[in-house]
């Protein structure tokens, strides 16, 4: 048995010191869980920083303006959603077209206030919003134009279907899940279903 002395019950918790870095990433993440169930516009600086043991002014240390943390939340948020839409590279083209498109939905249906905040940057007047949205679209088009297996000489005019596709894809999801799911007209495979469809309707279209 241990010898060491135990602490009181009351004594205070001994917070480890983060690193500049660690502590960014600290925050930001405790920014994005809680723009899971609140709008990114609608997070309390004074929130944050409670839950993550700091003061107010500590905060704004590491992020000079309410508009920073945003920034840097919003980007998290970006690569997030990149991260839960790749498709499995070791499918079959077509199939992968179908599961990033899958997943997108599935995505925007999850996380639909927060994603329609992320869209049209509510509360965050800093065109670097529309910058991350923009950079979601192009590695997504990049993903479906890839996964078609486009010869190098259409790719350019394919690229340009398959980015208005997504935007048509992103409309029909947030439509789709602003209805409740006992009421949704099609279930989630269909519109999948759907959406891939077009897709190919448009490229055969511009062909």
């Amino acid at each position: 048995m241990s010898d060491a002395p135990v602490p009181p019950a009351d004594a205070p918790v001994v917070r480890r010191r983060l690193s500049a870095d660690d502590r960014r990433r600290q925050l930001v993440g405790i920014g994005l869980a809680m723009i899971v169930e609140t709008p990114i516009q609608d997070l309390s600086m004074d929130d944050i920083a409670a839950e993550a043991g700091i003061s107010r002014g500590l905060l704004f240390h590491y992020f000079p303006t309410k508009t920073d943390f945003y920034l840097a939340c919003i980007a998290a948020a970006g690569r997030r959603i990149l991260r839960n839409t790749a498709p499995d590279e070791s499918l079959a083209g077509e199939a992968q077209v179908e599961m990033t498109t899958r997943l997108m939905i599935e995505q925007i249906d999850r996380r639909r206030r927060s994603y329609l905040a992320l869209v049209h940057g509510h509360g965050v007047a800093d065109p670097r919003v529309s910058e991350v949205m923009d950079s979601v679209r192009d590695v997504s088009t990049d993903r479906v134009v890839a996964a078609l297996g486009v010869p190098e000489s259409q790719r350019s005019s394919t690229r340009i279907v398959v980015h208005a596709w997504w935007a048509y894809t992103e409309d029909r999801a947030l439509t789709w899940s602003a209805v409740p799911p006992d009421e949704r007209p099609v279930p989630l495979s269909q519109l999948v279903e759907e959406c891939v469809a077009a897709l190919h309707a448009l490229l055969r279209i511009s062909s």
